[in-house]
């Protein structure tokens, strides 16, 4: 895409952003809502990284990094401009603010019946770890 435009986001874009990940995220988590996702920002401003075009908001990811370790999550793409580049250059946005701020690998959460996205984590250099799972629990407020 030749006018895509990649930049953080900023606490105006969030309802924006949860709009968008209705349309172009797969799977909800238990942050996706305007608390969890202001919180994010406020706590990393740079970690939500959003790609633009003349038609809007075209994409997203998260890039979290704890001081440790890279996490990537909510990598998602409009349906419109999916297989154009988009996924790529946010991918790439996320990678360089890893090596900034000193990361050594990234890891990236996704839904196992997302096959779609397995061959496009494939395809950018990524595979799956089979020795590891993910064990979580939900803290309560």
């Amino acid at each position: 895409m030749d006018d895509l435009r990649i930049r953080a986001a900023s606490p105006a874009d969030l309802d924006a952003v949860l709009a968008f990940w209705k349309t172009a995220a797969e799977g909800t988590s238990i942050s996706d809502d305007r608390a969890g996702v202001e919180r994010l920002v406020d706590h990393d401003p740079g970690a939500l990284i959003l790609a633009e075009s003349d038609s809007g908001l075209t994409g997203t990811v998260i890039a979290g990094f704890d001081g440790w370790r890279c996490h990537l999550y909510r990598l998602a793409v409009h349906p419109d401009h999916r297989r154009q580049g988009v996924g790529r250059a946010l991918l790439a946005a996320a990678e360089e603010r890893f090596v900034r701020l000193g990361g050594r690998r990234a890891d990236a959460m996704i839904l196992n019946r997302n096959e779609q996205a397995h061959h496009a984590w494939h395809a950018a250099g990524y595979a799956p770890q089979q020795q590891w799972s993910r064990w979580v629990r939900p803290l309560e407020s």
